[in-house]
């Protein structure tokens, strides 16, 4: 078996190399020269624990191969991005790029899988468009055309354990016919030790968008809480802790807004597709999207207490001890306080980039700045995202300094 994987992001690359590392033949296909020529020199191009380990193996044992054009293969796994449009619908571009560079190749009897987060009929829409294409095949066997298979199955890893996660949580399959869906289980049986629980391909789509959404339905409840709180001057974070002290209550911390690939857009997919009976889930994103505003202005509240003040901003990751950026409420909230106070001098801290993303590189009163400089020179602390080398600080360092805890680690 051949598997191409298409598309060496986050999620693309893990999969890729933990089948290779499980003796799969594995083809990596990138539209990003960067990613294509670090996998080929065994490195990876993003931090996340432990790919570098079996990126590195599956290199050297001649499983893992890199390169930008797609390549015949029997198993196709696309694992591109599905960001969001204005009016929220998915930018499907990413999924008919890759689908449009794998239909030349089929030759019959392959199958594909889309692992992108999709709104509920992108599967069929995918397959729709490798049948206009390739008017010889089908999708059943009709008329006596060789047949592509087709599935979808969403991946369900936290950043930061993906090599974990991928081998130990339960996967979701969802075929456009049974067929489809027990070949791609025995994909998955390659390196899964979990439950794999087979369905139908939107199914398996609205699956994944409904546990994102009901993550971020319980976020929006706490940072509607530390809004509450705040207006009544309590300690929103032992509020909580009082609160989970119920036998049947367990509020989710509170932070600086929602960010990442899945929580941040997923939710958006179902309010697009059905936008007059979503309304709770609708509510829980704007909540947590207005959460960055309520932050900056208590920031811009307490800076403007200083002449020239200097804002130590710790973390532009949308989680800790990462370094990946997509849709992060703390990098958001560093931009927009460099806007809102041009005679501050913002300080980034962000122990997991070496260079100032996109979003700051051009402005001028930013810089990207360690974590010890930055509590040296600073007026204003404000803790937006708890990576490790924050937590570790000692308290005597933050005594003379005016400090917003979004995350509650200094209490």
């Amino acid at each position: 078996m051949t598997v191409a994987v298409i598309g060496l992001g986050y999620i693309g690359l893990p999969t890729a190399a933990i089948l290779a590392t499980n003796g799969v033949d594995v083809v990596g296909v990138d539209v990003s020269d960067r990613h294509v020529d670090a996998v080929n020199r065994g490195e990876v191009p993003f931090v996340e624990p432990d790919l570098a380990t079996h990126v590195a193996g599956a290199v050297s044992q001649g499983r893992l191969r890199a390169q930008k054009d797609t390549p015949q293969a029997d198993v196709y796994i696309v694992a591109v991005p599905t960001p969001f449009k204005d009016g929220y619908e998915a930018d499907l571009s990413y999924i008919d790029a890759a689908t449009d560079a794998i239909a030349p190749q089929l030759r019959g009897g392959e199958l594909l899988i889309l692992e992108s987060t999709s709104p509920p009929g992108t599967t069929e829409h995918m397959a729709r468009r490798v049948m206009a294409a390739r008017e010889d095949l089908s999708l059943d066997g009709s008329r006596s055309r060789p047949v592509v298979h087709v599935a979808h199955c969403p991946e369900r890893v936290l950043p930061g354990r993906v090599m974990i996660e991928l081998v130990t949580n339960d996967r979701i399959i969802g075929g456009l016919t049974p067929e489809a869906a027990t070949r791609a289980r025995d994909v998955y049986q390659v390196f899964c030790g979990a439950q794999l629980h087979l369905t139908d391909a939107t199914t398996a789509e609205m699956a994944k968008l409904t546990e994102n959404s009901f993550r971020d339905v319980n976020i929006a409840f706490a940072n509607e809480l530390s809004v509450i709180a705040d207006r009544l001057g309590i300690d929103v974070f032992e509020l909580i802790e009082l609160a989970n002290k119920h036998p049947r209550v367990n509020i989710l911390q509170p932070g600086p807004g929602v960010g990442g690939h899945c929580i941040a857009v997923d939710p958006w997919f179902i309010v697009s597709a059905v936008p007059e009976e979503a309304r709770l889930i609708r509510t829980a994103r704007e909540v947590n999207d207005g959460k960055p505003e309520v932050v900056l202005r208590q920031v811009q509240e307490r800076a403007e207490r200083f002449k020239d003040p200097v804002v130590a901003a710790l973390g532009l990751a949308f989680k800790p001890d990462i370094d990946d950026l997509r849709e992060s409420p703390a990098l958001g909230i560093t931009t927009a306080l460099a806007e809102r106070l041009p005679e501050a001098s913002i300080l980034a801290v962000e122990p997991n980039i070496d260079t100032l993303p996109d979003a700051l590189a051009d402005r001028s009163n930013v810089s990207l700045t360690p974590v010890d400089d930055a509590l040296e020179k600073a007026d204003v602390v404000v803790l937006l995202v708890d990576h490790k080398e924050f937590k570790n600080v000692p308290r005597e360092r933050l005594m003379e300094k005016v400090l917003i805890d979004t995350r509650g680690v200094w209490r």
